[in-house]
């Protein structure tokens, strides 16, 4: 047998080196591809998370956000109610302080009625005249209809009860 060539001959493998750099390189890129694709999944899964907690946190705050408004409108009434009140305590507080300076020295009140459409006061005056020409007058200027009785009394003087009214349908045309 003859030989052709002087070195022994080397068993040959399917994975060369260069064979074994590739495989690895397409190994790391597989790997490099599979982890960024678990991380895009992850992120994903994330998002998808954050966002439905987010849309219930949106659907909280708008119901919130309606309790609020039917709060504000309501503080907002009361607020107007209050400030109605206040100014028809205020006009009240003006008008018992006029009706008392409108009160002659010479008369004297033991008792004021405020009745919601008129007045009722209890008094004693020295007589029908200063009565007539110092309160009456005036009150009747401010009520529509006025009537008074007069009651006598052991000293001389007179016991009166004025009773003073503002007609419903006037009043309602000037509020």
């Amino acid at each position: 047998m003859m030989k052709y060539s002087y070195i022994a001959p080397k068993r040959k493998s399917i994975l060369t080196e260069e064979m074994q750099l590739l495989l690895t390189f397409f190994a790391i890129t597989l790997f490099m591809l599979f982890t960024t694709f678990s991380f895009l999944l992850y992120k994903n899964y994330s998002f998808n998370k954050d966002k439905a907690m987010v849309i219930k946190e949106k659907q909280r705050l708008e119901e919130s956000m309606g309790k609020l408004q039917a709060d504000i409108a309501f503080i907002e009434v009361q607020k107007a109610l209050s400030e109605r009140v206040y100014t028809k305590n205020t006009v009240l507080k003006e008008s018992i302080t006029n009706l008392f300076d409108l009160i002659p020295t010479r008369i004297t009140l033991s008792r004021a009625e405020l009745l919601e459409n008129g007045l009722i006061l209890y008094g004693i005056t020295p007589n029908k005249d200063i009565y007539n020409f110092m309160l009456q007058a005036p009150l009747r200027s401010i009520f529509h209809r006025t009537y008074s009785s007069f009651y006598a009394q052991e000293n001389g003087w007179l016991r009166f009860v004025s009773t003073n009214y503002i007609d419903k349908e006037e009043s309602i045309d000037e509020n």
